[in-house]
């Protein structure tokens, strides 16, 4: 049996620089149109963000990818013996469903989920993830599934300031 504890690292998501950029904006148009009727995610929308969902990467074509991943392997460190994973809110894969289901495939039945979107007011952190959380406690009412969010920002700043100073204290970088 897995493990019973999980924990999730969710962030944006990054659009590959070899990806091509007509494709992009189709998929950006069609979600415009979509949430603005309200209707479900046409098969066109699905499987043009699949396509950009599951295109190849490397750390030169995609950095965001590369840079969650070394967060994640910092994190992870810190983190006791849970089971861990990333998941992205949009143009990577895993998405947050998939490695919530994933978790719970493998046996967890608390998962928690930590976004690297501190600040509030952002429609994936405010809104997309609570909307899919809650969706899935639905689907699996055994599970506990925790959305660490909101961020303490007197916290988020203590840490800002403390970055600061290593650059206020070190020669000037350009």
């Amino acid at each position: 049996m897995g493990t019973t504890r999980a924990v999730i690292l969710i962030g944006h998501g990054g659009i590959p620089k070899d990806y091509p950029g007509d494709f992009v904006t189709k998929l950006k148009r069609l979600e415009s149109q979509r949430k603005a009727a309200g209707v479900p995610m046409s098969k066109e929308e699905h499987e043009l963000d699949q396509k950009i969902r599951l295109w190849p990467r490397t750390p030169e074509t995609d950095p965001y990818q590369a840079g969650l991943d070394s967060l994640a392997t910092h994190l992870q460190s810190l983190l006791d013996s849970t089971h861990f994973s990333t998941a992205y809110n949009e143009f990577c894969t895993p998405t947050l469903s998939e490695a919530i289901e994933h978790h719970i495939a493998d046996g967890a039945i608390d998962i928690t989920v930590v976004s690297t979107m501190f600040t509030p007011g952002g429609s994936h952190s405010e809104f997309e993830i609570p909307q899919e959380m809650a969706e899935l406690r639905q689907k699996h009412p055994d599970v506990t599934l925790t959305y660490a969010w909101p961020f303490d920002l007197g916290k988020v700043a203590e840490m800002l300031s403390e970055h600061l100073k290593h650059f206020q204290t070190a020669p000037a970088h350009k």
